[in-house]
């Protein structure tokens, strides 16, 4: 497949993209506009109580910063090129039909849309209540599911999930591991939340009690059935939902980031939103707020710039379907381009010594060496621990379903083009050190 197919292949498609305002679905609404201009229509789809709120929503996310390289490739027109290419659409992914009220926008949509990227979720792990995560996560898939089969051109659906070790989509009743746990069923784990909730409120527990219930709950009917949080376990009941989407002659491409950081180069290095994983940590170590790095100095930590998960989701969408018209893509780093860390740990400390964020600057002296230990208080790490896992089992096997990817993946690094996402590109020391610490300190730490 050569690069221009790659472009051409998305001109005149409508997509729609949910969980429009999430940090990754930014970037690939972004990519998708500066790289294809004559794409036919993107409806993004955003959490509002009407269309002038969805439309004052997306208006704002694209005046942002990282809009900035198409605002200014588009001049004066620019304005004027998102009305004509850009549809806000208000609804919910938790709610049947997307929870679109709108009957025409609706009408409009089946009949149009050809691609359907699905980027909403929500992505707190141990400290996240399990409604909030099964509706958004798991029933939210279902959801979008249901409406791309209602889509009268559909010629894909690409959903976004996390991870997982398994190769194939969890199948209920299966751990991530493979082996057998108690009979899982979607709509008991439903109706067991509701049950919940009913106790909570017949206690009249306060809000604050009632949430830590919740997260508790999850946490409880995650680890039943062998998984280590509830943003894990939601994610994979959403992937099965996904990859038994039948009744639709169109792809399904499910694809698997691991730890997403921020973009290496376009459209300029060091964007990102929100504290991620591991940046909690380097937050903390900038602040002197943790004088060790609590990580086993052996660990592996599977990190992706998040552009380079974006690439590997456009090209996805255009290449063959292999198997029963479905495809599982991993994106990560540790096969290829491993980081320890230890390495994490210089990256850090020195990079805080020569740009200190708190005064008197950290000193070397003071500052412990990576040790194998959890501290409690940094839930995250559990997550680090687990990606440690899955490098591990993905270091040993690529199934089949990764083989045309790779082979992509190394082609396009080779020829430097719109879509390098192969992490042997990536020089660790000079990415922390140039662009995501840096990154992290003007756009998230501020």
């Amino acid at each position: 497949m050569e690069l221009n197919s790659v472009v051409k292949s998305l001109e005149n498609q409508c997509i729609l993209v949910t969980g429009a305002t999430g940090f990754l679905a930014k970037l690939f609404v972004e990519k998708l506009l500066r790289i294809q201009p004559n794409v036919k229509q993107l409806f993004l789809l955003v959490r509002a109580p009407n269309s002038a709120s969805a439309a004052q929503r997306i208006n704002n996310e694209v005046s942002g910063e990282v809009f900035r390289v198409l605002r200014e490739r588009q001049g004066v027109r620019y304005t004027t090129f998102i009305s004509e290419k850009v549809t806000p659409v208000a609804g919910d992914i938790s709610l049947e039909n997307l929870g679109i009220d709108d009957s025409d926008m609706i009408n409009k949509m089946w009949k149009e849309i050809d691609v359907v990227a699905s980027f909403a979720s929500t992505t707190k792990f141990d400290e996240r209540r399990y409604d909030d995560a099964i509706r958004t996560n798991t029933m939210g898939a279902k959801h979008v599911a249901e409406f791309s089969k209602k889509c009268e051109k559909l010629k894909l659906l690409l959903h976004l999930s996390t991870g997982l070790i398994l190769e194939n989509p969890l199948r209920m009743g299966e751990t991530m591991n493979g082996i057998k746990s108690p009979e899982l069923d979607i709509k008991v784990e439903m109706k067991l939340v509701s049950e919940k909730l009913n106790e909570l409120r017949a206690n009249q527990v306060s809000q604050k009690e009632g949430m830590i219930a919740m997260m508790e709950f999850g946490l409880e009917r995650a680890r039943l059935f062998g998984w280590p949080n509830t943003y894990v376990f939601t994610k994979a009941m959403g992937e099965d939902i996904i990859s038994e989407a039948k009744g639709h002659d169109h792809k399904i491409v499910i694809l698997r980031p691991t730890i997403v950081t921020s973009t290496l180069k376009e459209p300029f290095p060091g964007w990102m939103e929100g504290v991620r994983t591991i940046d909690s940590v380097i937050l903390a170590c900038g602040k002197g707020n943790i004088r060790c790095f609590p990580m086993n100095p052996r660990t592996v930590i599977d990190v992706i710039p998040g552009a380079m998960v974006v690439y590997a989701a456009i090209v996805a969408t255009v290449g063959p379907s292999i198997g029963d018209n479905s495809s599982i893509y991993h994106v990560g780093s540790s096969a290829k381009a491993p980081l320890h860390g230890t390495k994490l740990f210089d990256y850090v400390y020195n990079y805080f010594c020569k740009n200190p964020m708190i005064s008197p600057p950290l000193k070397k002296e003071s500052f412990g060496k990576p040790i194998n230990i959890v501290f409690l208080l940094l839930k995250t790490l559990v997550f680090i621990d687990y990606f440690h896992d899955i490098c591990s089992i993905l270091n040993e096997k690529l199934s089949p379903f990764n083989e045309w990817l790779n082979i992509i993946n190394h082609m396009y690094c080779l020829k430097e083009s719109y879509f390098i996402f192969d992490p042997k590109c990536i020089n660790w020391e000079d990415y922390f050190m140039n662009i995501h610490i840096p990154g992290l300190v003007k756009y998230v730490f501020k």
